[in-house]
């Protein structure tokens, strides 16, 4: 069954057709290193990761590259270390640390390479020196600069007119320019810069954010690739620009057939922010005890291109679907259970990972599945859940046994208790006695929310927060 993937460029639906079947080049826009990743990141980190799955499915484990970079120079990084007063090295080892550890919690396959801008400045510069030789690019007061008006096509892939480009976007706007939306290639040290100097032919200095982007993907994937991803607001001016200045730098090359982009997430119907209280880290939900499972559930359960919502009520969702799947699979033992091959998992289940990764609609047949399963005899239930974990695992699900999923250490139960005693407390009306619990858990650093539906969740919140 071929794939077919919604395709920025053509701003179409389109068959995934691979420049050389042997070798599937994907891209993807990874982290900018200044911070913990939140909960938006996550959600990209997982769709891409389910697209290189399902590449391997088609393909062959070993007939797909994926490269997703590490930004460990940006400005960001710069601004974020001085606030901390440490060195810019010291801030992106441990966020890069934090975001390897997450996307294991995650579930969340190895990338092919994984290359850090610090590690490719030879390519940016050779790259940035190209332009500069093919007139696409020009010096001024010890900058580098990309220049627009270079490029025809510059500002097709995103939709917009020259003259609009500047407003939204991370541009510079100085006297140094020749238009205003040129964009840095290079630029000079500052004295605030934190150790991040690199030497130059146009002098000490480090690169701009988009040129890393070009020079990563053309190090391990060359000029031409098949798929670019990245979250929707990347499309301007990132992706844009990585555009321009790759096709500049080796005419000739297309750069990226496909351009696959993942829509929006809030939290509670709000943009994520820190002065709205609602920035929530992937590693603060890893201090809760959320199981990574859960959260990879409810990122997946809404389509990769439309905006989704985080919230209470999608998490408790979330959970009771993982807990169904994993009571639903409680007589078998997972670790034993070999993966069925994909082209044996049912059709429907295939035909919607190949419908431009419609990954709720598979997530639905599973449910349906685990149904069968708990109305099934004792010889179909074996087969039936055979093909559940299965489905499941190209998906990243049911890396655990059932034991250990609902496994409670001994402060688990002694919390389990208390509820239940707070609870038996509100059913009788003692307000005094719940609310005396609540408290003691609350000492404890555990947080109780009564959701909508009659039951308590609790998590654990950290010291820091």
């Amino acid at each position: 069954m071929q794939l077919k993937l919604t395709n920025t460029l053509s701003n179409k639906l389109d068959f995934f057709t691979p420049i050389n079947n042997k070798n599937i080049k994907l891209y993807v826009c990874g982290p900018t290193v200044y911070d913990k990743p939140h909960i938006g990141n996550a959600r990209s980190l997982v769709i891409y990761d389910v697209l290189y799955r399902i590449l391997r499915e088609l393909y062959g484990d070993n007939s797909v590259t994926f490269v997703r970079n590490i930004t460990d120079i940006d400005d960001k990084i710069i601004q974020r270390a001085e606030e901390l007063g440490i060195l810019i090295k010291e801030l992106t080892t441990e966020v890069i640390k934090n975001f390897h550890e997450d996307a294991e919690y995650l579930n969340c396959l190895l990338p092919t390479h994984e290359p850090k801008a610090t590690e490719t400045l030879d390519v940016m510069i050779e790259i940035i020196q190209k332009l500069i030789n093919n007139g696409h690019a020009y010096t001024s007061n010890g900058h580098v600069y990309y220049n627009i008006e270079s490029f025809p096509d510059y500002g097709k892939f995103s939709g917009k007119e020259t003259d609009s480009l500047i407003q939204g976007s991370r541009i510079e706007i100085d006297n140094n320019k020749k238009h205003p939306a040129d964009f840095v290639l290079w630029k000079p040290s500052q004295d605030k810069d934190l150790g991040v100097s690199y030497d130059s032919p146009w002098g000490l200095g480090r690169p701009g954010w988009h040129i890393e982007c070009s020079a990563m993907s053309y190090k391990f994937l060359g000029t031409d690739f098949d798929i670019h991803g990245g979250g929707a607001d990347l499309m301007f001016p990132h992706h844009t620009n990585e555009i321009a200045q790759s096709c500049c730098a080796f005419p000739g090359s297309k750069f990226a057939n496909f351009w696959v982009h993942n829509g929006f997430l809030t939290v509670r119907g709000e943009k994520m922010s820190k002065s709205l209280g609602n920035f929530i880290t992937i590693y603060d939900m890893r201090q809760k005890k959320v199981k990574g499972e859960i959260i990879r559930l409810l990122l997946l359960n809404s389509h990769y291109r439309s905006p989704m919502d985080y919230n209470e009520k999608a998490l408790y969702d979330a959970t009771e679907t993982m807990n169904y799947f994993y009571r639903t699979l409680e007589n078998f033992d997972l670790i034993n259970f070999e993966q069925i091959k994909f082209e044996n998992l049912p059709q429907d289940f295939i035909h919607s990972l190949c419908d431009d990764l419609n990954i709720h609609r598979a997530i639905s047949i599973m449910f349906s599945l685990a149904k069968e399963i708990n109305k099934s005899s004792n010889a179909e239930s074996v087969t039936k859940a055979k093909i559940l974990v299965s489905c499941g695992r190209v998906l990243g699900f049911f890396m655990e046994n059932t034991g250990s999923w609902f496994h409670m250490d001994e402060t688990d139960l002694e919390i389990e208790n208390m509820i239940k005693e707070r609870n038996m407390a509100k059913s009788v009306k003692n307000w005094e006695e719940a609310d005396r619990i609540r408290n003691l858990l609350t000492a404890k650093g555990i947080m109780l929310e009564d959701n909508p539906y009659g039951q308590t969740i609790w998590r654990r919140v950290p010291s820091n927060l």
